[in-house]
């Protein structure tokens, strides 16, 4: 069980990350964007894999519309989250180009809902994750709702978990709970970390 200790350092961790985050300047943003784009799509099992989880960024997160777009340029079959807030679940569904997607939960970009585009989270080979901050042994804090988390845990066998962020956004020691998924690769714009 998390500590009322511990779970007031995740929050202030939270909190400072986002700050930190936050004051990158936009022109070193874009370079940052940049690096973190051409490690991940070089990387040989997100090359490599056919269908791939992505995630629409949101505010100063990494820039992920030009992932979406190379990677559906390259004939990957490209899932994005939805939020389902009355179940509290993220639901996917496969984009064939970026007018699939809409203004959805908080502003973020969501795929358009269409039964036939319906994508199961256990047929993805890779999983790229947004979160706020990362350590090197794979720890993720992500925004607190968990959704991340639930739709991790209906898994039995866990695909290629890969979090991509700024160097910035890697910390000393995560505060781990019970249900906390790791990632197994986080990629940065100054190196890529096999857990």
């Amino acid at each position: 069980m998390m500590t009322a200790n511990k779970l007031l350092d995740k929050k202030e961790l939270r909190k400072e990350t986002i700050e930190k985050r936050d004051r990158i300047p936009p022109e070193v943003r874009a370079i940052k964007d940049r690096e973190i784009m051409d490690r991940l799509i070089t990387y040989k099992p997100f090359a490599e894999a056919g269908t791939i989880m992505l995630f629409a960024s949101f505010r100063t997160e990494v820039n992920t519309f030009p992932i979406i777009e190379k990677a559906l340029q390259r004939g990957k079959k490209v899932a994005l989250p939805r939020v389902n807030k009355s179940e509290g679940i993220l639901e996917l569904y496969y984009i064939e180009s970026m007018e699939q997607l809409e203004t959805g939960y908080m502003g973020i970009k969501e795929p358009i809902t269409a039964p036939e585009r319906i994508a199961l989270v256990e047929d993805m080979e890779v999983i790229v994750l947004p979160g706020v901050a990362f350590d090197e042994k794979g720890g993720r804090i992500g925004y607190g709702g968990g959704y991340y988390d639930r739709l991790l845990d209906s898994l039995k066998k866990v695909p290629l978990l890969v979090a991509i962020a700024y160097e910035e956004q890697i910390v000393d020691e995560i505060p781990l709970e019970q249900h906390d998924k790791r990632v197994q690769v986080i990629i940065t714009d100054k190196r890529i970390i096999e857990v």
